[in-house]
């Protein structure tokens, strides 16, 4: 859905060609390379498998809400639309706002980390968009909604039920793949945005690469 956009993060970020985030970012080609490689792999795949292009954009744009990036779920938000969907691009905007929480929660395995143990809300679809959505899209939406939260309550039980829902264990792979990489890109983006922010204070480029590094110091960019 967005083969006219050459750098997927670049349109997110509101990179401009020459500028120093731009020269920021060719300071690492392949890492930006790769990041437009994996986005293309995700969602517009040459073999697309049994997750179709209808349940990726949705995913994407449930896990970007849940994020509250509106900029980045605008843009996958746009493309559900372009599926013609508008009606299924409305329920997920409602999933988002039922799903809103703070994280991260969930319970870790008896031990030294139990302290660190924190309630938090096991969110559902709701009743009236559980029909509309289809088991399928239903159970990745909640599963999703648990990777962003509360991914060490993972668990097999879990995975059963993508399973129960007509998931393959392929299916699954992917679906952890969308939510991993939105994880991913939507960090970059807010960091570079951020930091268009310190541009304006014309703050040169030794100054960008270190803060670059900060923002970003628990991601692979």
């Amino acid at each position: 859905m967005s083969t006219i956009i050459s750098d997927v993060i670049d349109h997110l970020a509101g990179i401009r060609p020459g500028s120093s985030l731009d020269r920021l970012r060719d300071q690492r080609p392949q890492a930006r390379e790769n990041a437009q490689k994996s986005y293309l792999a995700l969602f517009e795949p040459e073999v697309p498998g049994n997750v179709t292009t209808l349940e990726r954009f949705a995913i994407a744009t449930f896990v970007a809400g849940l994020h509250r990036q509106p900029h980045v779920v605008g843009f996958y938000a746009a493309s559900l639309q372009k599926l013609g969907h508008p009606r299924l691009t409305g329920m997920i905007e409602a999933e988002i706002v039922r799903g809103s929480a703070e994280g991260p929660y969930g319970r870790y395995p008896q031990g030294p980390l139990t302290v660190e143990d924190k309630e938090g809300p096991v969110y559902q679809v709701s009743a009236s968009n559980r029909e509309n959505l289809g088991f399928r899209l239903v159970a990745a939406l909640e599963h999703a909604h648990l990777l962003v939260f509360h991914p060490r309550d993972a668990s097999p039980a879990a995975l059963q039920k993508l399973l129960d829902a007509g998931w393959s264990t392929t299916d699954i792979v992917t679906l952890s793949q969308l939510v991993a990489f939105l994880s991913f890109q939507i960090r970059v983006v807010v960091g570079l945005r951020a930091l268009a922010g310190a541009s304006a204070v014309e703050t040169n480029d030794a100054e960008f690469v270190q803060i670059f590094t900060g923002v970003l110091a628990s991601g692979t960019v």
